[in-house]
């Protein structure tokens, strides 16, 4: 995979004070911003091109990031205007940007120890995602992953979706279809959720998944940024 969208539009409202000037993504742990992670493990894995949508404080990510080059990447922004596009209407308004084959999609606001080498080139179906132990603040899980590695809405026991995964562009081929008068489907650019057409594409047998069991922070909250922090500084 050369392409990868990182997620990095949302307002990051649970983190003010914080994000009142700062962009959550670009939120420092460890000596660097959060999205800086993933830009070195993206080019580690072979990418070479990364898009990154903005919306909030959009200009910050350009200063702070650049062209991409100092990391052998080649960045380019996908500005989703004064309201963030939400995770479906941020990857659809990316998907110009992103060529043909599968990409890597990962939310800008996590840590985590994923090889992204490792993530599948080609997905089975429509998308591979990356599963995790359910953490505190989020108990009950997203989706159930069966021995065959399929991904079902329903079941038991339930795993967090961790925020990466790998998609083909087909996924949000017909999203109108699946996402019907949603609130904001019918703006332009157009606004709404990933998870609907993820759990219609469970349906059909078309999404795949892996159970990652090595460290991730959803960086949720001032504390657990702190927490965070205080663990890559070791």
């Amino acid at each position: 995979m050369r392409h990868a969208l990182i997620f990095a539009a949302g307002l990051g409202e649970r983190m003010r004070p914080l994000t009142d000037r700062t962009p959550k993504p670009l939120l420092e742990a460890g000596g660097k911003p959060l999205i800086a992670w993933h830009l070195e493990k993206l080019a580690a894995a072979g990418v070479h091109y990364v898009v990154i949508n903005t919306s909030h404080l959009a200009e910050q990510f350009s200063d702070a990031l650049g062209d991409g080059s100092r990391w052998g990447l080649r960045i380019r922004y996908a500005y989703e205007g004064p309201t963030p596009l939400e995770t479906g209407g941020g990857m659809y308004n990316a998907l110009p940007l992103l060529g043909e084959e599968p990409f890597i999609a990962v939310n800008g606001d996590i840590h985590s120890d994923v090889d992204y080498a490792a993530l599948p080139p080609q997905p089975r179906g429509l998308a591979h995602l990356v599963m995790v132990g359910n953490p505190a603040h989020h108990p009950h899980g997203d989706f159930m992953l069966d021995a065959q590695g399929l991904l079902h809405a329903e079941g038991e026991p339930r795993l967090t979706f961790s925020g990466i995964g790998v998609y083909r562009r087909a996924l949000l081929q017909d999203w109108r279809t699946t996402i019907g008068d949603a609130p904001g489907a019918e703006a332009t650019p157009p606004r709404f959720k990933l998870a609907p057409l993820l759990r219609g594409a469970m349906a059909a047998g078309q999404v795949h998944g892996s159970h990652h069991r090595g460290s991730w922070t959803d960086v949720g909250t001032p504390a657990r940024l702190a927490d965070l922090d205080a663990r890559l500084r070791g």
